[in-house]
């Protein structure tokens, strides 16, 4: 992977420093995964945060998790060994936002009272209503523009963002809504709150089926053998990398998959048209614009 993406330097912006921890949580919704990859094989996974790994692992799967920031997977080495989370860079960005929400009018208990809904009529009555306000819109317009972002992030990682990219957040989150209960969406409540929902039961610790690596994916898959993996979740690895790293990536994967194997990947931009969003709208995250569930033929 080339020196300049985030992933590598471990850091969402473009100064030079020891690789950090990037991701303590992960926005990925890896129901999608149990659903779509087989029940039994061997998978590879993008480490980041640990979170896919695990509940993979905890299904039954062998599960090799790469990431090529070493910092990520020291992180995950140590959740294996039992170790609580903790905030990297990205869970901090969130963070600060959240101590933001009171000034737009949205205030805990008010947000509280949205995550306690379980009926997703109610839910969009409820946003529209109490939470979508035009402080909350104009807030989100300054939070999140590309001019903003370039200030804190790398322009790789930026780059990728679509136009009024607050009008794509905010459609984003309203197909959750009108989806999904919130009540039992862990990511909605660590979103909004930065804490699991009532009676969330984290997924079983199951380290002897995570193989852990710290290489650059492209690289490890390369050096694999044919038909090694029955899986891949890929999360949103191109989001920071050039197109010409992505076809290599891709070719690796073709490289050690076997016949059939499914692929999951995830992005922040929005599809092209004509493309189906159904899985996007089915991840729970709120947060991707594309994700796309492909098999190796």
């Amino acid at each position: 992977m080339n020196a300049t993406t985030p992933w590598q330097r471990g850091r969402l912006d473009a100064r030079r420093g020891k690789p950090r921890l990037l991701f303590g949580q992960m926005y990925e919704d890896s129901d999608i995964e149990a659903e779509v990859l087989p029940s039994a094989g061997r998978v590879f996974c993008i480490a980041s945060a640990g979170n896919t790994s695990m509940a993979l692992a905890s299904r039954g799967l062998s599960v090799t998790a790469v990431d090529i920031n070493p910092a990520q997977v020291d992180y995950v080495r140590a959740r294996l060994e039992g170790a609580a989370p903790r905030a990297g860079t990205a869970d901090r960005f969130f963070k600060a936002g959240r101590r933001f929400l009171p000034l737009m009018g949205l205030r805990r208990s008010l947000i509280r009272q949205f995550l306690e809904l379980t009926d997703p009529a109610a839910q969009i009555r409820f946003w529209r209503a109490h939470l979508d306000t035009s402080r909350f819109r104009a807030a989100l317009a300054v939070a999140i523009n590309p001019l903003a972002l370039r200030a804190i992030y790398s322009s790789t990682f930026v780059r990728v963002l679509p136009k009024r990219f607050d009008r794509i957040i905010r459609g984003r989150l309203e197909r959750c809504w009108a989806r999904h209960p919130n009540r039992s969406n862990p990511y909605a409540w660590r979103f909004f709150l930065g804490t699991d929902p009532p009676d969330y039961s984290a997924p079983t610790m199951a380290a002897e089926r995570i193989e852990l690596l710290c290489a650059d994916a492209a690289d490890y898959l390369e050096s694999c053998p044919p038909a090694s993996f029955i899986g891949y979740t890929l999360s949103n690895i191109l989001d920071g990398t050039e197109p010409a790293y992505g076809e290599r990536l891709m070719t690796a994967v073709r490289h050690s998959a076997q016949h059939g194997a499914v692929v999951v990947l995830r992005s922040f931009m929005e599809p092209p048209p004509g493309e189906s969003t159904e899985w996007a709208a089915r991840d729970r995250s709120m947060l991707w614009g594309r994700l796309t569930i492909e098999k190796v033929h």
